[in-house]
């Protein structure tokens, strides 16, 4: 009987890669809706110029903060990490 080996490592990469696509599916989720329904009063079949720039600029200050966090977040890890 053949028995195939499989490595931890791998495992554990694939497992992390999984966990960022469900994260950055949610992120794309969150930002949508916040957007939207900030910058949306009256769906209809197109965006005006307005809400195109209120989209624009509420995604590009949700990817910030996000990125803030997730820096913040990571550093944090680390330091408990080394501490122990």
């Amino acid at each position: 009987m053949a028995h195939t080996t499989v490595n931890k490592g791998e495992i554990m990469d694939q497992v992390k890669q999984q966990i960022a696509v469900a994260n950055a599916q949610e992120l794309l989720t969150q930002m949508t809706t916040k957007c939207f329904k900030k910058c949306v009063n009256k769906p209809g079949t197109s965006l005006d110029a307005s809400e195109q720039k209120c989209v624009s600029l509420c995604m590009d200050r949700f990817m910030d903060s996000w990125n803030l966090i997730s820096r913040t977040y990571g550093q944090r890890l680390q330091r408990e990490q080394s501490n122990m």
